[in-house]
């Protein structure tokens, strides 16, 4: 099979979806490796390591015009053009994205296979976790810088000074985002606050964090409660595939303290905080009722050798299984067919196409 691997568009997004020891291990497999020139550089690997493991330097449109196409992000408005019968691999989260990716995609009948809704044995999510661990760890740095005065902050730090601690983080979720953003807030030696349904995993999410992690039943209620003196609020809900929900009404932010911050991981599907919209990390804030707040779709961009190293190593199994077999590796593998988002003009992911039935998309 030809697998092209393109450079990715998205403003400041340095990842790439293929190492150059995965292109050597498609190579060994028989297949054609077609890399976009400087798909890797940001991420530390240049054209020649590429070329070395076996892979051939193209153009962005040659790369695009292969069988299978791997990518880090949703394609953009300007890639839509290259779109055709072609499998593309690649985070999409359509229900949360602009309808008009989807409609490309469905008129141009291209086979979208989404990392966020494949699943395992077991039922988790092995290719989107890598990159919710990295969010999940970054939510809780971002909002530390933001809450310095000098970005309009609390001027609170998230810390352990002596015996006492400083700062309040409320976590909605307690996924992958929420257990890795609630690690890294107890390791600062903040007071955390994590928002689930599900009491009796008190025992595994303290394992996890911290015995010290206070654990809150997510209801409009006590979300409301313990916003009111928070200095950081982290969003990290998933339903997965679908749009997130509003677990944050407008009203319940206009009570946060002036200067407090809100990093909302889950913006990828739209978002959990009626007051948040996308941003970049050219342009990562913004600032609503006195609250800071930070939407940025790929934050683990802002790490791209760290986050390319992990979500290959998750994703290639899965590259290898495509490129070996076509689409009939979905067939032998449930889980993966989930990842299955559209296929020959129609919508094949049931939370995608809940999340575009009103609009007819």
């Amino acid at each position: 099979m030809r697998v092209g691997v393109v450079k990715e568009t998205k403003i400041r997004e340095h990842r790439v979806s293929l190492t150059p020891s995965g292109t050597e291990a498609l190579v060994a497999h028989g297949h054609q490796v077609l890399i976009e020139h400087n798909a890797g550089l940001g991420s530390g690997f240049s054209d020649q390591e590429y070329c070395q493991a076996g892979g051939e330097m193209v153009t962005s449109s040659e790369a695009w015009a292969c069988d299978l196409v791997l990518k880090v992000k949703e394609p953009q408005v300007a890639e839509y053009r290259y779109f055709n019968r072609q499998i593309v691999f690649a985070y999409f989260h359509l229900a949360g994205s602009p309808a008009t990716l989807t409609a490309a995609l469905r008129a141009k009948r291209t086979t979208a296979i989404a990392y966020e809704t494949v699943e395992d044995d077991a039922g988790r999510l092995p290719l989107l976790a890598p990159m919710s661990a990295v969010a999940g760890s970054m939510a809780v740095t971002i909002g530390n810088y933001y809450l310095a005065d000098f970005n309009h902050g609390r001027g609170v730090l998230l810390s352990k000074l002596f015996d006492q601690h400083f700062g309040k983080v409320v976590i909605l979720g307690d996924g992958v985002v929420g257990l890795h953003a609630a690690r890294a807030a107890a390791g600062l030696g903040a007071e955390v606050y994590v928002c689930g349904f599900d009491p009796g995993r008190l025992a595994e999410l303290e394992a996890f964090v911290s015995s010290e992690l206070n654990f809150i039943v997510s209801t409009p209620n006590n979300i409301a409660a313990e916003l009111h003196d928070a200095d950081l609020l982290i969003g990290a809900v998933l339903q997965r595939g679908a749009k997130a929900p509003h677990l944050v009404t407008e009203a319940m932010v206009k009570k946060m303290p002036p200067g407090s911050v809100i990093v909302d991981v889950s913006i990828d599907q739209g978002g959990c905080i009626e007051t948040m919209h996308a941003t970049t990390l050219d342009d990562p804030v913004y600032e609503k009722h006195g609250v800071i707040h930070y939407g940025v779709t790929n934050m683990p961009g802002a790490y791209p050798r760290l986050s390319t190293l992990a979500l290959t190593r998750a994703t290639l199994p899965y590259v290898l299984d495509l490129a070996d077999k076509g689409l009939a590796a979905l067939a032998g593998d449930p889980g993966f067919a989930l990842g299955l988002n559209t296929y020959d003009g129609e919508i094949t992911c049931e939370a995608v196409a809940q999340a575009f039935a009103p609009a007819g998309v």
